[in-house]
């Protein structure tokens, strides 16, 4: 390749010196990104080497990295605004550069990571791998242990606001015979968990997994929650019915009858006979599938082409912001929360731009943007497909959720359903938008269990 000097460039001595600063320059400028490199967790080594013992965990991440974080986020070259005025055509360009600025500004990651080191959180190793987890035990006697699953584009940080209402009930108006011991764990390729190296890493894989973590934490009879990729492993671990599991919890429910996949899949309009929640539910689904599902689809089958999610902050937070409800891509409590009122008439319930921000730069920090996409590269089955499970299931269906599951399909899907209900409030993203009311469900959801 050819470079044309133009007139005004200087003696080739000159030239030559600015050559060799450049590449010097260059070289510092690898080193300062080697720096983000550095560990940002804290574990104990292992007693006698063997890292299948539960070891502590703490979190600091390197100011250096932060520096970095607010640089690139700043850096930022924009693309231009999207040529119509509402989401259709992705991510708006004022929702996200509003998060960039205040990501760039005044976010605060200290407040996150001392919320994260106030909890007892630990690593242990399962099946070769590192799986991160937090672990709160109840003060009361008798209290169901309790796994709980998070979600994509979700982690540990969307339960925050549901541990000590479930671990703590007598302080929110319920009874210490409602109260749990909570782990919650991160899914592999996730958070603080052990990026897979192999294949393999996938729902049926975790939910085995997770057996193993209750079982060596001394848990013989335990009780499973989930929502979304949460849901998917409940559900999962639901038809491999291990003996040690009394039940599951789901707010995000797989009850789509085959038939109705069927005609999903071929675009075809509502089947004749449909009841009105079942159309409802239908229409939805179609939505969804037709335009809310393109991250869905490259994750699944070409997770390995994003590579922006690792060299961009605001590539990683546009992937993530773009997950939908039952109504609008991204979440209204999303939009809401960012912006910091509601939007369109919707509420972010308690979920605040901090509380986005956080989860994002979890993903950032850990770089896991690539390895938890590949959780879905991993999943061979359809997620909302009819769970055909027989061990007890709770299930809340919550009104902006991706769709409304109907009863008359729940039962058919659970079949040995013993709690359905539907709140009032919330969304996809409930544990974040209600916890105080996804406590109740929960407690309400496996009060059957506890008789």
């Amino acid at each position: 390749m050819s470079i044309d000097i133009p007139p005004q460039t200087p003696s080739r001595r000159r030239f030559i010196g600015v050559a060799a600063a450049t590449v010097a320059a260059g070289s510092l400028s690898r080193l300062a990104f080697a720096d983000t490199n550095q560990a940002i967790t804290e574990v104990a080594q292992p007693a006698g080497g063997d890292t299948t013992t539960i070891r502590p965990l703490r979190v600091h991440v390197p100011e250096s990295q932060l520096v970095d974080l607010r640089r690139r986020i700043k850096a930022t070259r924009w693309p231009d605004r999207e040529t119509v005025t509402d989401d259709s055509q992705g991510v708006p360009f004022a929702l996200i550069q509003e998060l960039a600025r205040h990501w760039a500004t005044d976010y605060d990651w200290r407040k996150c990571e001392a919320r994260l080191n106030a909890l007892p959180q630990f690593i242990t190793e399962i099946d070769g791998l590192d799986i991160h987890f937090i672990h709160v035990r109840s003060k009361h006697e008798n209290a169901m242990p309790l796994i709980v699953t998070h979600g994509w584009p979700g982690s540990v940080i969307e339960q925050f606001k549901i541990i000590d209402p479930l671990t703590n009930p007598t302080a929110y108006d319920a009874s210490a015979s409602d109260a749990f011991h909570l782990v919650i764990p991160s899914l592999p390729g996730y958070g603080f968990s052990g990026k897979p190296t192999t294949t393999g890493w996938g729902p049926e894989r975790t939910a085995r997994a997770w057996v193993v973590l209750m079982k060596r934490l001394g848990y013989t009879r335990f009780a499973a929650q989930g929502g979304d990729l949460g849901g998917v492993v409940c559900n999962v671990m639901a038809r491999q019915a291990p003996p040690e599991l009394l039940g599951i919890h789901v707010n995000f429910p797989a009850t789509v009858p085959p038939g109705i996949a069927k005609a999903l899949q071929a675009g075809d309009p509502p089947p004749a006979g449909l009841a009105d929640d079942e159309r409802h539910a239908y229409e939805q689904l179609s939505s969804a599938a037709m335009k809310r599902r393109a991250y869905a689809l490259e994750m699944g089958t070409r997770p390995q082409t994003l590579y922006g999610l690792a060299d961009s902050p605001v590539g990683l937070a546009s992937w993530l912001l773009d997950h939908g409800d039952g109504y609008v891509q991204p979440a209204a409590a999303l939009t809401s929360a960012v912006f910091g009122r509601p939007v369109n008439g919707e509420s972010a319930g308690d979920l605040t731009r901090d509380d986005v921000l956080d989860d994002i730069t979890l993903y950032w920090f850990t770089n896991t943007g690539i390895s938890a996409a590949r959780f879905y590269w991993e999943s061979h089955f359809n997620f909302i497909g009819a769970a055909d499970v027989s061990v007890p299931a709770a299930v809340s269906v919550f009104p902006r959720e991706n769709y409304q599951a109907p009863r008359s399909w729940t039962e058919r899907a659970y079949h040995n359903l013993i709690y359905y209900n539907r709140p009032d409030k919330g969304g996809h993203f409930a544990a974040w938008e209600q916890p105080h009311l996804f406590a109740e469900e929960v407690r309400a959801g496996f009060k059957p269990l506890r008789i």
